[in-house]
Order: C-alpha cells, then sequence, then structure tokens
C-alpha cells in the first residue's frame, strides 16, 4: 500500500450549528498521517439530516469483498461537543462483513465499493433507535486482511507454503526431520511497524501438523482477523520484531505451550503455523476496552454507528 504524506482535506458537508439561524455549510477538517489516529476539527455542535459520507484519500489496494470481512480502524466522536465515543487506534482494528445485515445500512453504503488504503468520513445524525442519542463524525481506515510484502526465499527443509487466490495458506510436508528448537521463517517482509514484547497482534493464521501438512485450526475458514496478546501465547513470542505486513512460517516443537486446544492426534507433534501480521499494538487499557486473553482465536470490538 502506497504511503501519503499528511492530508488535511476540507469537506463541505450540509450540516448545520445548532444555534445557527439557518442551514450553511461548515467543513470538517480531516488531518493525519496513513495508520495513525486522525484529527478532526469542526464546528460544534453539528446537526444533520441525513448520513453524508465522503473519501478522504482513495486506497490502492483490493477492494471490498460483498459478504467478506472487511478489517478498520475508527475514530467516532460525539458531533454534539467532538468528546470521543469510541476509537480502535490505541486498541486494535475491527473486523466486520461487508453486508448492510451486519453494518447497517450507513456504515455499510460508505465502506461499499472502496478498497484497502483509503480513509473515509462519515456523518451522521442520532439514530433514534437507542443506540445514540447524539450525531456522530466518524473516520474509518481500511486495512488490509492479508499480508503483502517482498517474497523472501524460505530455508531449505521447510514445508513449502501455497496460497489461494484469497490468500489462505496450504503447506505441501517436509520429508525433513522437524527442528527441535521453535523457528521462524518470512515468507513475505512487511514493511509497517514492528512487533513488541507484549504487544496485542491481529492475524490470519493457519495451524498444520508438520507430518501431514493437515489444518488444524485457521481463521480463513471465516475469512476474518482475529487479534490477542503475545503475552498469552508462549510460542508466538518468536514473532517479536517481525514488521506488520509480513507472512512468517512459525515452527513450533511440542515442548512450547501453543495456548490452543489440540486434538488428540497432534499431542507431541511439531506445528506449523503461516501467520499474517496486519497490525500491532502496544496493549493498553482504556476505559470500556481490554485486550481478549483467549488466543489464539480473539475478538473485535465492533463499531457503533447505528
Amino acid at each position: 500500500m502506497r504511503r501519503l504524506g499528511a492530508v488535511a482535506v476540507a469537506v463541505a458537508l450540509l450540516v448545520t450549528g445548532c444555534t445557527a439561524p439557518e442551514e450553511e455549510a461548515l467543513d470538517v477538517v480531516v488531518s493525519g498521517e496513513p495508520g495513525e489516529r486522525p484529527t478532526i476539527t469542526y464546528r460544534t455542535p453539528l446537526s444533520v439530516d441525513e448520513t453524508v459520507s465522503t473519501v478522504i484519500w482513495p486506497g490502492s489496494g483490493p477492494e471490498l469483498v460483498e459478504g467478506r470481512p472487511a478489517l478498520v480502524d475508527f475514530w467516532l466522536e460525539d458531533a454534539t461537543d467532538a468528546t470521543v465515543v469510541k476509537e480502535s487506534y490505541s486498541t486494535n482494528p475491527t473486523a466486520r462483513i461487508l453486508s448492510a445485515e451486519d453494518l447497517g445500512e450507513d456504515l455499510y453504503e460508505t465502506l461499499r465499493g472502496q478498497r484497502v488504503g483509503a480513509r473515509l468520513l462519515q456523518v451522521s445524525p442520532a439514530p433514534g433507535n437507542g443506540a445514540a442519542d447524539f450525531p456522530t463524525v466518524t473516520v474509518l481506515d481500511v486495512l488490509p486482511t492479508r499480508a503483502a510484502g517482498e517474497a523472501v526465499p524460505p530455508r531449505e527443509g521447510l514445508p513449502t507454503v501455497t496460497l489461494a487466490d484469497d490468500g489462505s495458506p496450504s503447506i505441501t510436508p517436509s520429508a525433513t526431520e522437524p527442528p527441535a528448537d521453535l523457528l521462524t521463517q518470512q515468507l513475505l517482509r512487511g514493511t509497517g511497524r514492528q512487533v513488541a514484547e507484549g504487544d496485542v497482534i491481529t492475524v490470519q493464521y493457519t495451524g498444520f501438523s508438520w507430518t501431514t501438512g493437515a489444518p488444524f485450526e485457521s481463521t480463513w475458514t471465516s475469512g476474518s482477523p482475529v487479534w490477542f496478546s503475545l503475552d498469552s501465547v508462549p510460542a508466538w513470542s518468536a514473532l517479536v520484531e517481525q514488521p506488520v505486513g509480513s507472512q512468517v512460517m512459525l515452527v513450533v516443537p511440542p515442548s512450547y505451550p501453543l495456548g490452543v486446544t489440540q486434538s488428540e492426534e497432534l499431542q507431541g507433534q511439531t506445528v506449523v503455523f503461516v501467520i499474517d501480521l496486519l497490525a500491532s499494538r502496544a496493549a493498553t487499557t482504556p476505559e470500556g476496552s481490554a485486550p481478549d486473553a483467549t488466543a489464539p482465536a480473539g475478538g473485535t470490538d465492533p463499531t457503533t454507528e447505528g
């Protein structure tokens, strides 16, 4: 995904200050770097009769697919006084299904047809359905749901990884003996933030048996990324210093606890994880939010759009 410089876009919306004698066009200014929380400037309080959305900058990655997961960061403010209601930049991105049923009609229309890398602005009236009693200003960043980076030739003796069109991996087992120690091998080298100890990571992954190559657990079944703390899976601490955007093979000998529920057939076996690193954030616990301690299958914190 290409990098963009600082962006400040004044968006003329049909919104009005509640104290204004008549309707007038006001500006909502969104600034900030890609991958960082936005800064939003506008006159408060705002009132708007219907939802308005616009593209702050377009994405250059894959187009979002109807009925499939979309991964977004969001910043949602109460437009009456510009207070932050909810946001994901200090915790972890949110995975949602691209459908009106899952997102609601307004957010669905905002995201529909967009590409990975886009930054979007949505201004909505109070929904009047009990979800909120105030209008909202929301900025959304569309994030990738699969790794993308420079291919790295794997070392000899490791399983061969093949990717399907949607990015889901399969492996051809190696005929060699499995390594006795924990082993990491980059398959794609990303360019994002490096994973730090104790981070909460957002990933797609599949776990395989070294011996048979058969998968035993995968997020690709639904295609929805998950998130969890590295501290909850000791073997995955080997991902520290790997850059976000990478795809990494992690070979785990049976001496390491995995943090997953294994079948009897996997007990005492070496397993192979193919992991797409989509985001990594320092573990923080803002008010009303907490990292999920269950791993690898984590959870998401849905946006509230009404």
